[in-house]
């Protein structure tokens, strides 16, 4: 059984996936939070949730990812403007995607960013594993 667990732990998809799962939690709750009680009477204003949602969830991402899924050192802001570089990718799907799921398709805010949340966490993690934390050869040593 520990052996399992070792290797499990030792698994970066494994471990991406803890850490984007505790990340994807915390975001989904800040942006059910300001959806349902900051912005509930604004209009568009899970828009504005989800913006918010993404500060929060940018910045613990970071932390997270580079210090348990990609450990690097070094390059702290090249890497920092890099994994936000890879979620403005993901906010841009986002902010079309939910709008069009919103107001055309008629999907509850809730539901519409937690189906985009699945394709995101999918272009997050190639985008961060073969750009936002990549190193040369050199760098590894």
């Amino acid at each position: 059984m520990r052996t399992v667990i070792g290797r499990l732990a030792r698994d970066q998809r494994v471990r991406f996936l803890a850490v984007g799962v505790t990340n994807t939690v915390v975001g989904y709750l800040v942006f059910s939070a300001f959806t349902l009680w900051v912005f509930a009477d604004v209009y568009l204003g899970y828009l504005l949730s989800l913006a918010l949602s993404y500060v929060v969830g940018i910045t613990l991402a970071f932390v997270l990812y580079r210090r348990f899924v990609f450990p690097v050192h070094g390059h702290l802001l090249r890497d920092f403007t890099r994994f936000v570089s890879v979620y403005l990718v993901a906010i841009g799907i986002n902010a079309a995607a939910l709008p069009l799921l919103v107001e055309v398709a008629d999907v509850p805010p809730l539901l519409a960013q937690l189906m985009i949340l699945v394709a995101t966490t999918l272009l997050s993690f190639f985008g961060h594993q073969k750009f936002s934390f990549r190193r040369s050869a050199a760098e590894l040593g």
